[in-house]
Parts: C-alpha cells; structure tokens; sequence
C-alpha cells in the first residue's frame, strides 16, 4: 500500500489531551507533558500521534509531527459511517453506527476529535470500558479502518453494484461521491 503523502493534504490539527507528569528529585519537581494529537482533511484521511516534551508547545508539535507521518484513508459515505463497527483498543472499545442526515456528531471527548477530523458529521458513538484518552482515540481509529464501503467490497467479490445490491438504490456514481447513504430495507 503507498504511503499517503501529508504534504498533498490541507490537514488541520486537533488537540484531544495533554497530560502532565511528575518526576521528583533533590530540587524539586521535573514536570514532563504527553499531548495526544489528531489531523484530518475532513474527507476520510486521518492520523493520530503523541508527543512528550519538557515543555507543551514542543509535545504538541511533536505529536502534530507523528500524526502527519501516521496517515490512513478511511471510508466516509454522506457524512457517515457504511455501516456499524466496533474498535478496540487496551480496555478501551468504541462503537460507531451510521446515523441519517441531520443526527448530528452524537459523540465526545477524543471520539468526537476523530470524527470531525475525518470529515463525519452525522453519526451515532458509544465508548466502553477505559475512558483514557490514549486508548479511547486509537480504538476510535480501528473502528474507521474496519469499515468498508460498498464499492470496495463489491471489487473483492468482483461483481457490479447492482449484483451487490440485488438491484438496489446504488450506483457506481453514487459510491465515487462522499454523500452516500445505504438504505436499510
């Protein structure tokens, strides 16, 4: 698979946590911070990384760094989701299911960075298990990269949409566009 190139996309950045840590020696306190970033194009490429530094701005910038070389394309039809997926990641596991239009971004914390990084505006989230944010936002990455639209899906089995969908509402046209929905009948 070729390496998706940061420099070609207008990606914009996302600070989901910084975290503080504490070392003690003979004068004091050493502070040392980890910041958990997230870029996205806003039309399904996304990335995730961390930076730790001594200072903030420097575990920002290395974290915008790791992200920008941790690209990864994922499947966004009309706004949503193809279709429900579950991701976990350490504890943490996050569901995501396809919402209509108009539903709204029904998630929070480092979900909803995800998401919106990734260019979903209507979608339907619940997280279980760890509330750390490191663990919630890479469970939220595997659950995009588990989804897979119906145009890929239909090249795999070689056959046409239509054949796919026993006739249904799709088209080749309609998958090639990022506003698809798929209708449950």
């Amino acid at each position: 698979m070729a390496r998706i190139k940061a420099s070609e996309l207008n990606l914009k950045e996302r600070l989901v946590h910084v975290g503080r840590t504490a070392k003690v020696v003979k004068g004091g306190k050493r502070f040392g911070f980890s910041a958990i970033v997230v870029v996205g194009d806003g039309n399904g490429y996304i990335g995730v990384g961390l930076g730790k530094a001594r200072e903030v701005s420097l575990a920002i910038s290395k974290g915008t760094e790791d992200a920008r070389k941790n690209i990864v394309k994922v499947s966004v039809l009309k706004g949503t989701v193809p279709h429900i997926s579950i991701g976990k990641y350490g504890a943490a596991s996050v569901m995501l299911k396809p919402a209509s239009p108009g539903t709204g971004l029904i998630a929070g914390g480092g979900v909803r960075a995800v998401l919106e990084s990734a260019g979903i505006h209507d979608i339907l989230t619940k997280s279980h298990g760890s509330q750390n944010p490191h663990n919630i936002v890479k469970a939220t990455l595997r659950a995009l990269q588990t989804c897979n639209d119906p145009l890929s899906v239909a090249r795999r089995r070689g056959m046409s949409l239509q054949e796919l969908f026993a006739g249904g509402p799709l088209t080749s046209s309609d998958v090639q566009s990022p506003k698809l929905e798929i209708s449950s009948n």
